[in-house]
């Protein structure tokens, strides 16, 4: 039954004063309880030295390894035999860093130059060379930027 037949619905209304008001609420609550951090910043200047960098680079002993297989020790072309001679030709060049720098400690770096077409084996005969000769300290050069295919 209807008995309101002359007047038509009225549309619901949502009423926002409350939720403005509790919006403003909230706001007034999120400003009262931030904290601002303030960074104190100290006004350096730093002295300038006149000298030159020091040349000095770390005793280290660079292994090519290109496309083929072919080993290079130092830019000094090795035959590889087996991991064993490639250990006495580590040795070797570790002796000549010991003979050219008499006072200092001698433990070079084994930096490893492997072309991209290098098998992983040459590699890790390389690392077990190393490994026989006693250097503990291996790394590998990487070409930076894009490559191209």
């Amino acid at each position: 039954m209807n008995f309101r037949k002359g007047k038509g619905r009225e549309e619901p209304e949502i009423n926002l004063i409350p939720f403005i008001d509790v919006l403003l609420v909230i706001l007034i609550f999120l400003m009262v309880t931030t904290t601002y951090s303030r960074f104190t910043e100290l006004q350096i200047t730093l002295p300038t030295a006149d000298a030159e960098k020091a040349q000095d680079k770390p005793q280290q002993i660079e292994i090519g390894i290109d496309a083929q297989g072919r080993y290079k020790i130092n830019e000094q072309a090795v035959s590889f035999l087996d991991t064993a001679t490639l250990a006495e030709d580590l040795k070797r060049a570790s002796a000549a860093i010991a003979e050219a720098r008499p006072g200092a400690a001698v433990d070079p770096v084994v930096i490893i130059n492997a072309d991209r077409a290098a098998t992983h084996q040459s590699v890790i005969d390389v690392l077990e060379a190393a490994r026989i000769a006693g250097l503990a300290k291996v790394t590998f050069a990487a070409q930076t930027g894009s490559r191209s295919k």
